[in-house]
């Protein structure tokens, strides 16, 4: 159930906390950049499913470069907050020896995930990885996680829509909504 400027999901109140337009915005400055700093070069876009699917997606559209893309999973979560549990990296079925990897976020939380993703790439002898996340949070910033790209810096907000999701509902929202109340554990 939704209305202009709140929804909610499950048990939880959300209100609107970034609009489409401006992660629009946001996601054509986001690929400017990349277009320019890997203008000689072929990337291979690696997005984290399964929240990053439409950042990924609009991402793209604006890529004018010759670049490949290998949807990858990884799974450190369960329910709202992260069980510090990292798993295997699934998906990427090609070499990735001497290639510029650009591994693509929805959000970076405490970027121990990011930065697992980041040394197994560098281990298969990929030339460069770089990161670009649409979200990140407070502690991955407090960590230094290398993240080259970054759309909106968050602090400790809870935030669904736009691929992000609550225990897998929330997702289909084009904009991000964040939690209205107090906190989940």
């Amino acid at each position: 159930m939704t209305s202009h400027s709140g929804m909610k999901i499950k048990d939880l109140e959300f209100k609107k906390f970034i609009t489409a337009s401006k992660i629009n915005e946001k996601v054509s400055e986001l690929a400017s950049k990349i277009n320019h700093d890997y203008k000689a070069l072929s990337p291979v876009f690696l997005p984290v499913l399964n929240g990053s699917f439409m950042f990924t997606s609009d991402l793209l559209k604006e890529i004018k470069l010759p670049c490949r893309v290998s949807f990858v999973k990884i799974s450190s979560y369960s329910g709202t907050s992260s069980t510090g549990q990292l798993k295997t990296l699934i998906g990427h079925d090609e070499s990735l020896f001497n290639q510029d990897i650009i591994i693509i976020e929805d959000i970076v939380d405490s970027g121990l995930t990011l930065d697992k993703i980041m040394q197994d790439m560098k281990g298969l002898g990929a030339r460069s990885v770089e990161a670009i996340s649409l979200l990140r949070k407070k502690p991955a910033r407090e960590k230094n996680i290398e993240v080259k790209y970054v759309g909106f810096e968050l602090d400790m907000e809870f935030v669904v829509g736009y691929g992000l999701d609550y225990d897998g509902y929330g997702r289909n929202h084009k904009d991000i909504y964040k939690l209205t109340e107090g906190t989940i554990e």
